[in-house]
């Protein structure tokens, strides 16, 4: 399944007099934080109440002594380059104050994750231009190192994160050591939560992850039908379908700001 990437940049609210679409919906937000947060912020600027209901957390990695071993090597500069697939995998870094020397080159899977890098005072080289997943950025990193072969490659992940770039890029000719940085866990909604999305008194759910649609599908399943199921990709989609999770809606981008676009425009049809 797909990592989820914590919004670290602000959400742009509608302007005034823009309306209030989502007016009387209650839609529920997977994550709490400043994730949470800011969707929604965004989310009661178009009318809507929010609940936030955390269904993910993340745990610190089994094997931390592998960890550890990894960033110290990291920070020996004995990597020519460390590739970081989410914003949590940089909330890892710098609670261990990971140091990512300037001589090693650091790949970021997307934008949020970049922006995350640089919040942290780290630097990112390389973001796919379109496809921010493992699988965009793999496919642009020949032109990006161009086309170099043999390099030392750190390759953090969560444990559930399939290593289509660690695979990727050994069988490209890259010395990859493969690390998990963190797992994700489950986190029980409260009763009220569950009884109101059983009910249909929410009017959508976020899926932002496919760890997110597992917890929506085993907790809150089946969905009512009259409760709009909004997916951030179509790999969120993809992965929703394999735990049996209904998706409505699909964001154009890959953004939390996109994702509740979404949900703007299928409120505003059904209007």
């Amino acid at each position: 399944m797909t990592e989820f990437e914590p919004m670290t940049g602000a959400i742009n609210l509608p302007a005034a007099g823009g309306g209030k679409p989502l007016a009387g919906w209650k839609v529920l937000v997977p994550r709490g934080g400043p994730w949470g947060d800011g969707v929604a912020a965004a989310l009661r600027a178009r009318g809507a109440s929010p609940v936030i209901a955390p269904l993910i957390n993340f745990a610190p990695a089994d094997d931390q002594q592998a960890l550890v071993a990894a960033l110290e090597k990291l920070a020996a500069g004995r990597f020519d380059w460390v590739t970081v697939t989410s914003a949590t995998t940089v909330d890892v870094l710098a609670s261990y104050g990971a140091v990512i020397p300037e001589t090693t080159k650091v790949a970021a899977v997307g934008e949020t994750t970049a922006a995350a890098l640089v919040a942290a005072g780290y630097h990112a080289d390389i973001v796919p231009s379109e496809d921010n997943s493992a699988a965009g950025l793999l496919e642009e990193w020949a032109a990006a190192t161009d086309g170099a072969r043999g390099l030392n490659v750190l390759a953090l992940r969560s444990a559930i994160a399939k290593q289509v770039l660690s695979i990727g890029l050994a069988e490209a000719g890259h010395h990859v050591e493969a690390v998990v940085a963190y797992r994700t866990v489950g986190v029980p909604v409260s009763a009220k939560v569950a009884d109101d999305v059983r009910a249909g008194n929410v009017r959508a759910v976020l899926v932002t992850s496919g760890s997110v649609a597992e917890q929506v599908q085993q907790q809150l399943g089946p969905i009512p039908e009259t409760i709009l199921v909004a997916a951030i990709g179509p790999q969120t989609r993809n992965d929703a379908a394999k735990v049996g999770l209904r998706v409505d809606v699909i964001a154009r981008e890959r953004t939390a700001e996109s994702l509740i676009d979404a949900v703007v425009e299928a409120a505003t049809a059904l209007a």
